[in-house]
């Protein structure tokens, strides 16, 4: 089979790894373990990275790299980026998952969730040169999605599927991450925003807002 380069490649290892990249949507697994996880044979890490490289030509995978910016404290930041299909159907697709069985694993929902999110945060970005990160570091601080463009300006996302603990919990991380950036960033920083399934619109005393997927919009 013929992928983006002209290069031959094995149309059935290119489909393992498609379903090792759906089960590992929306989180930064390693090359070696994208190969090992593509069942039932595993895929050299080299193999990967080539596949890789020619479904990113095709707009078939996206990279959500990680936020370059400078920290506060001193714990690293991680540098690895999150896998995403274009479209977090062709993941449930490669899974062969249903409503039915996504409904009954939860985790994986939550995880597709956060890559329809991120989907729809690159679209919107896209007419203000924006682009989307990540953030995450070893003490544990994280953003799931940060949006900055060109001027300096960004915003940072927490993507949660349920409500009450789940949106205090991610409120108190967006928090940490807006503490911890140096002091010229966290003046560019514009909003820190709790993406739901489900719910209206409003904002916490704490001012980070809570928008269901469906107000997101220019």
């Amino acid at each position: 089979m013929l992928v983006g380069d002209g290069a031959v490649r094995s149309p059935a290892g290119v489909e393992r790894l498609l379903q090792s990249l759906a089960r590992n949507v929306a989180t930064e697994a390693s090359m070696s373990t994208l190969g090992a996880d593509a069942e039932p044979d595993p895929l050299h890490r080299h193999t990967v990275r080539a596949y890789l490289d020619a479904l990113r030509r095709i707009f078939v995978v996206e990279e959500q790299p990680a936020w370059s910016v400078r920290l506060r404290s001193r714990a690293p930041l991680r540098k690895s980026a999150k896998w995403h299909l274009a479209d977090p159907s062709l993941a449930a697709a490669a899974l062969g998952a249903n409503a039915e069985r996504l409904m009954g694993d939860m985790s994986a929902l939550g995880l597709l969730f956060e890559s329809l999110v991120v989907r729809d945060l690159r679209v919107l970005a896209q007419p203000h040169d924006g682009r989307i990160f990540q953030l995450r570091d070893a003490a544990g601080t994280e953003a799931d999605a940060i949006v900055e463009v060109p001027d300096g300006r960004w915003l940072a996302v927490e993507v949660k599927l349920g409500g009450g603990d789940a949106i205090e919990a991610a409120a108190q991380s967006l928090r940490r991450v807006r503490d911890k950036v140096a002091a010229d960033r966290a003046e560019q920083l514009v909003a820190m925003v709790v993406i739901t399934a489900l719910g209206f619109a409003y904002t916490r005393p704490d001012g980070v807002q809570v928008t269901p997927i469906t107000a997101l919009g220019p």
